[in-house]
């Protein structure tokens, strides 16, 4: 079994407040989790009104797949007009992994 996980931190755009905020952020995890069927959530600079860190996990039985996954759901956020993706870092596991 592989687990692999990306975190995305994400810059938003016309963004005053946290209200606001939640308003891009919620979309965008609701999209990832309903497209990929993977668990995703806000994670990171969750005081801050202009970034955003999200992160999503993913768990097949092969490494490509993983992978697949995980370029998807960089690609999907990425390319959103609202938000500018500033890095994102993957990690892979088998469940043999110590």
């Amino acid at each position: 079994m592989w687990i692999g996980w990306i975190e995305l931190d994400l810059r938003l755009g016309e963004v005053r407040s946290l209200k606001t905020k939640r308003s891009v952020v919620r979309p965008i995890i609701a999209e990832v989790r309903k497209r990929f069927q993977v668990s995703v959530a806000e994670v990171d600079h969750l005081d801050l009104y202009r970034r955003a860190g999200i992160g999503a996990a993913v768990v097949a039985p092969d490494r490509a797949h993983v992978v697949d996954m995980l370029d998807s759901i960089e690609r999907l956020v990425a390319y959103r007009p609202d938000v500018e993706l500033l890095s994102a870092r993957r990690h892979l596991r088998t469940s043999e992994d110590e």
